[in-house]
């Protein structure tokens, strides 16, 4: 397999789709990243736990269309090209 622009972007594409498949109170709450435990008080910065909370959370909302449409293509495009 070479290591082209297409097989990088293949790699981003599944990388989101992990981060879109991870579900908060099966997983996420077990390890100790749920909802509750990510509470800052007022005027501090965010730890790095709360802000990947927050990625992962932006990502589920935000890429939920664009994510289904994206893999639609790049089912469509290895069926045609292998």
């Amino acid at each position: 397999m070479a290591f082209t622009l297409y097989s990088l972007l293949q790699a981003a594409l599944l990388c989101v789709n992990a981060i879109a498949v991870l579900h908060e109170e099966r997983f996420l709450k077990n390890i100790g990243w749920g909802t509750d435990q990510g509470v800052d008080g007022f005027g501090e910065e965010p730890g790095i736990k709360s802000q990947l909370m927050n990625l992962i959370r932006s990502v589920r909302t935000v890429m939920r269309v664009p994510l289904i449409i994206v893999n639609s293509i790049a089912i469509v495009l290895l069926l045609l090209f292998g």
